[in-house]
């Protein structure tokens, strides 16, 4: 057996091609590139013809000789402008038949980009809430859950640094970049071995690399940001940088109508609040076997009060620093070597007369880690690494100090723990029926005074009936020790990571899951039906009347359970043709079973994000090379909340005054209306002498129904009067609604 490897790239802007189908006609068989665009597939002595493919690139065949290995470097060209239909490689769809990768969703950055938006910036999480099987948080953000599990168990993961807040404008928007972006991948279950540290889903996001062969200015203006992208080619073909940052401008319109209103003596200044982000990267090809790259982010949210003598600050951000070094071993064993830095906190702060308050919280990590990939034989791709993360957990940081120095109060809690895993796995084609995919990832965690440890197998089977339709099968176990302290129900800047200890054992889930996937119409639509089932054990939820704030002991308010999710998921999806899209259906179920109150029997509760049924549907019409229409219509059954079941009356005999205070028997005991919105999305393409640009405009909750943000009650008294007087005669429940009808627009160029 013989070898033939080497790398796939873009032909338009020299990247690496992830995912792009190296396909051995004579022998039926075939590949897709890594993360890094390297492939390597064995083969017997003779001549063959490879059908390179991949998304929106132009096909390309190539004829070898094999007595030998062979080194192949592919660059597929950029599919003409003048092509009248979006265009997608048979291979493609034919791939999700023969992969073993459950639950695994691929995104381009260009179907993203092609999707209505709210308030003109493309979002990334958002698109990520409009597939099976992922909830969304509140209306309008960016949270989301995903197959049962809570918010802090998505692994969200930037040029492979972790993203601990991924959250701008307290969750309207994501802190991801379009311009910078060059794709995302979302894994819902059967998590490849190299992955590990959270229980449901795994969000991979990759930078772009930058242009090796020009240079190229994208941006553009929207309603509250703008966005400004520069890449180009530091040695032409060799090495390459980009630059993209983006900046809202609330800040400059409240300065400014402040202004006009601060001698007014009933003024009340408008709070002052912006945000920015900065993703910069660069790439040097050292030697045709050694790549190095160096990549960072940094944002940041500000949000300011000031009134007379009072001034209030909150901030939050992410900065991440990612170093790596690609090689590749003679010509069957590929190496990734990184070192990453990670870190989030927040700040609140608050000044009046001469007091100073300051609080906040805070981790960071430093992580080095190492990927091989090799192929051993014609039928075993076989993938092994290792990975060690320190972190630091500033859980509290309080400071008190007066302007005259006779106050000065400072308290920080800090913890600190040591993670690393190691595993292994092989892709096995055993015959052109059966493929295996297994492996075992072991982690492990160590704190002062505790180590911890959680083996975690993973396995993937797939059989193949033909061509167009296989089954599929899988089982995985992923372990977490690290823990968002959050009583919300979303993830807010203000929550807490704290870590594993003595105390807070690893969380840990084992998930099963079965489907199928076929291809109809000449393999332009495929379908992939699949079940899971999900067992979750060590979960944290708050004792009732959990006390959060500044608590040197917090985890003596936490109480320990388990929980159980399962469900259905049916993906059907068109790639090819003037008309693409998809539609997603999820039926799911969500429970949580904890002891709230010691002394007490354990208690069976559905989290907030139990939606029994939930309906998407995408679709993007490309009329003409000018025009590109497309619509998004959500449902869901209604999320779950906690409304009062009944109260109790405290009267003062002497004044008459009444106290209510409202009786909660059960946690998420009401589900709230049925959740359902359209959006509608068009992109006009202009055509200027220099470059590209266009118009996108969107319309978010087209026929602007009001759904509900939250629920709440408002007590009724016997005399109507709502003042505290006379006797309380029941509730009345309110809906708050955010978001009504929004149309926005925003101007797009690259030159």
């Amino acid at each position: 057996m013989f070898s033939i490897s080497g790398k796939i790239k873009d032909g338009g802007n020299a990247e690496d091609l992830e995912g792009a189908i190296i396909f051995v006609k004579e022998i039926k068989k075939g590949t897709t590139t890594n993360t890094y665009g390297y492939y390597n597939i064995a083969v017997p002595e003779g001549t063959y013809t490879l059908r390179i493919s991949s998304i929106g690139l132009k096909t390309e065949d190539r004829t070898v000789v094999v007595d030998k290995n062979i080194n192949l470097n592919i660059e597929l060209q950029v599919i003409s402008k003048e092509t009248k239909e979006v265009i997608v490689n048979g291979e493609s769809a034919r791939e999700q038949v023969n992969k073993t990768q459950m639950g695994k969703i691929d995104l381009p950055i260009e179907t993203i980009k092609q999707l209505p938006v709210l308030f003109g910036e493309v979002d990334i999480l958002k698109t990520l809430q409009l597939l099976p099987g992922v909830q969304s948080g509140s209306e309008g953000t960016t949270g989301f859950y995903v197959r049962g599990g809570g918010p802090d168990q998505n692994l969200i993961i930037l040029d492979e640094a972790t993203i601990y807040n991924a959250n701008h404008l307290f969750g309207l928007f994501s802190v991801f970049n379009g311009d910078a972006v060059r794709g995302v991948e979302l894994y819902k279950g059967g998590y490849p071995a190299k992955f590990g540290g959270r229980l449901s889903s795994v969000v991979d996001v990759k930078m772009k690399e930058g242009d090796a062969k020009k240079y190229v200015v994208t941006g553009g203006i929207g309603l509250i940001a703008s966005r400004l992208t520069i890449e180009g080619p530091i040695k032409k073909d060799t090495s390459s940088f980009m630059i993209s940052a983006r900046r809202t401008y609330f800040d400059y319109f409240t300065q400014a109508y402040n202004k006009t209103q601060e001698n007014k003596s009933d003024y009340t200044p408008i709070p002052r609040y912006y945000f920015y982000d900065l993703n910069a990267k660069a790439n040097y090809l050292l030697s045709k076997k050694d790549r190095l790259f160096l990549s960072g982010y940094f944002g940041r949210d500000v949000f300011g009060f000031q009134n007379g003598v009072f001034n209030f600050g909150f901030n939050w951000g992410n900065e991440t620093g990612t170093l790596r070094w690609n090689h590749i071993f003679g010509d069957k064993l590929f190496l990734n070597t990184s070192a990453i830095f990670t870190d989030y906190q927040y700040t609140i702060s608050s000044a009046s007369n001469s007091l100073n308050f300051e609080l906040g919280s805070k981790i960071q990590d430093w992580q080095i880690k190492q990927d091989y990939g090799t192929r051993y034989k014609a039928s075993h791709n076989i993938n092994f690494g290792w990975s060690a993360t320190y972190h630091t957990f500033t859980v509290g940081r309080f400071q008190l100090n007066s302007t005259q120095g006779n106050i000065n109060v400072q308290n920080t809690n800090q913890l600190f723990g040591s993670e690393g895993y190691v595993y292994v796995s092989d892709d096995w084609e055993i015959n052109d029926k059966v493929r295996l995919n297994y492996g075992l990832h072991e982690s492990g965690f160590l704190a002062k005074g505790s180590t911890h440890g959680v083996l975690e197998p993973r396995s993937a089977i797939r059989y193949k009936i033909n061509d167009q339709w296989s089954f599929k099968g899988s089982y995985t176990r992923m372990a977490q020790y690290v823990h968002l302290i959050s009583n919300s129900g979303t993830s807010l800047p203000t929550d807490v990571w704290y870590p594993t200890t003595a105390n807070v054992k690893p969380q840990v889930a084992d998930q099963i899951a079965a489907g199928t996937t076929f291809l109809l119409f000449g393999e332009k639509i495929s379908i992939t039906d699949e079940v899971y089932y999900k067992w979750l054990s060590n979960q944290i939820d708050f004792k009732n009347a959990a006390q959060l704030f500044n608590n040197p002991n917090l985890e003596t308010e936490f109480v320990y359970g388990k929980g159980w999710a399962y469900g259905n998921e049916v993906f059907i999806e068109k790639k090819e043709g003037k008309l693409t899209g998809w539609v997603g259906y999820t039926l799911a179920y969500t429970f949580r079973e904890f002891t709230y109150d010691e002394g007490q029997a354990p208690q069976i509760v559905k989290p907030k994000y139990d939606i029994r049924n939930d309906i998407k549907v995408v679709l993007t019409y490309k009329l003409n090379n000018r025009w590109t229409f497309s619509g998004v219509w959500v449902y869901n059954s209604g999320t779950l909340t906690t409304l009062p079941t009944g109260y109790s009356v405290l009267q003062d005999l002497g004044s008459g005054n009444v106290k209510t205070t409202d009786i909660y028997t059960t946690r998420s005991n009401y589900r709230m209306p049925a959740y359902h919105r359209a959006d509608l999305g068009i992109v006009y393409k202009m055509k200027p002498k220099w470059g590209e640009s266009d118009w996108t405009f969107s319309i978010y909750n087209l026929y602007n129904r009001r759904n509900p943000f939250f629920l709440y009650t408002e007590t009724l008294y016997n005399n109507h009067s709502g003042t505290g007087l006379g006797l309380p005669s029941g509730f009345k429940g309110k809906q708050v609604s955010l978001f009504p009808i929004i149309p926005s627009f925003t101007y797009n160029f690259k030159f």
